[in-house]
C-alpha cells in the first residue's frame, strides 16, 4: 500500500529537516520514494537546496516552479499529480503551515480522499520555540487553521522543539509539556518526538509519559549549513533571542 506523509507546521518548525530524514530512511529501506516541496512561503530553507543529496538516495524531488531562480512568486508544478498517479511506496509532502501553503495542498483534497484507508498521515510539526506555537492556545489555533485551509484532518503531532545549533535539553522537555496539553485538549495524538540522538536519549531517560512521546525519532541534520549562516548573522547567539524569531 502506498504511504503518504504530509508534514505541516508553522514557519521554522523544522518540516524540511524532518521531510529529508523520513525520505532518506524510506529510501534506505528500499522503498520507491517521492519528496514534494510545497512550501510556498519559506524560500530560504528549501528542500531544493539539497537536490544532489536527494538524487544520490534515488529519491524523486518535486519543487515549486522557479525554485533556486531568485524569483519569489512560486507556482506548483504539474508533477505534483505524480504523487497520486505513479506507483510510489512512500510519498512525503513538505508543506508551508500558513494559509498560502495549506491552501496549496487543499487543491488535492479529492486525490487524498481517494487513498486507501490508513495510507495517509497528516502530521503537525510543532516547535514551541517559534512565536506562533509558543503556548497551548497558539498551537491549537494554528492547528485548526491549517486543517481548514488544507482541507485535511491532522492525524498526529511531532514534538520537534529546537533552537537550531543552540538546542539544549529544555527544548524537548518544554515542548513535551505544551504538546501533552494540546493532545489532551484536542485528542490529536503525539506520533513522534524528534531530535539529535544524544538529546533525545537524555529526554527519554527522564521517565516522561510514553503516550505523549510517541515514537522516538533521532534525526540527522542536513540543513546545518544554512542554519549556521543564519545564526552567525545574529549579534549574539542566545536562546532568549532565538526564541522570538
Amino acid at each position: 500500500m502506498k504511504k503518504m506523509m504530509v508534514l505541516i507546521g508553522n514557519y521554522g518548525s523544522g518540516k524540511s529537516e524532518l521531510a529529508l530524514n523520513f525520505a532518506f530512511r524510506a529510501a534506505e529501506r528500499g522503498e520507491r520514494t517521492e519528496l514534494l516541496d510545497l512550501d510556498m512561503v519559506n524560500t530560504y530553507f528549501r528542500l531544493t537546496e539539497r537536490g544532489k543529496q536527494v538524487q544520490m538516495k534515488e529519491i524523486r524531488l518535486v519543487s515549486p516552479n522557479f525554485a533556486n531562480s531568485g524569483i519569489e512568486t512560486l507556482s506548483l508544478p504539474a508533477e505534483v499529480a505524480s504523487a497520486f498517479a505513479m506507483d510510489w511506496d512512500t510519498v512525503i509532502f513538505d508543506v508551508g503551515g500558513d494559509a498560502v501553503g495549506s491552501t496549496a495542498l487543499g487543491r488535492y483534497h479529492e486525490d487524498f480522499l481517494a487513498l486507501e484507508e490508513g495510507a495517509l498521515e497528516v502530521l503537525n510539526v510543532v516547535n514551541i520555540r517559534r512565536p506562533l506555537a509558543g503556548t497551548v492556545e497558539k498551537v491549537i489555533r494554528l492547528q485548526e487553521e491549517m486543517q481548514i485551509h488544507s482541507r485535511l484532518k491532522i492525524t498526529g503531532m511531532i514534538n520537534n522543539t529546537n533552537l537550531a545549533e543552540v538546542t539544549g535539553p529544555d527544548e524537548l522537555r518544554d515542548g513535551y509539556e505544551i504538546i501533552r496539553e494540546v493532545s489532551r485538549k484536542t485528542g490529536v495524538p503525539v506520533k513522534y518526538t524528534s531530535g539529535k540522538a544524544a538529546l533525545l536519549e537524555q529526554f527519554l531517560s527522564e521517565g516522561h509519559d510514553p503516550k505523549y512521546i510517541g515514537e522516538p525519532l533521532p534525526i540527522d541534520i542536513y540543513m546545518r549549513r544554512d542554519w549556521n549562516s543564519w545564526i552567525a548573522s545574529l549579534p549574539e547567539k542566545r536562546p532568549q533571542q532565538l526564541e522570538y524569531l
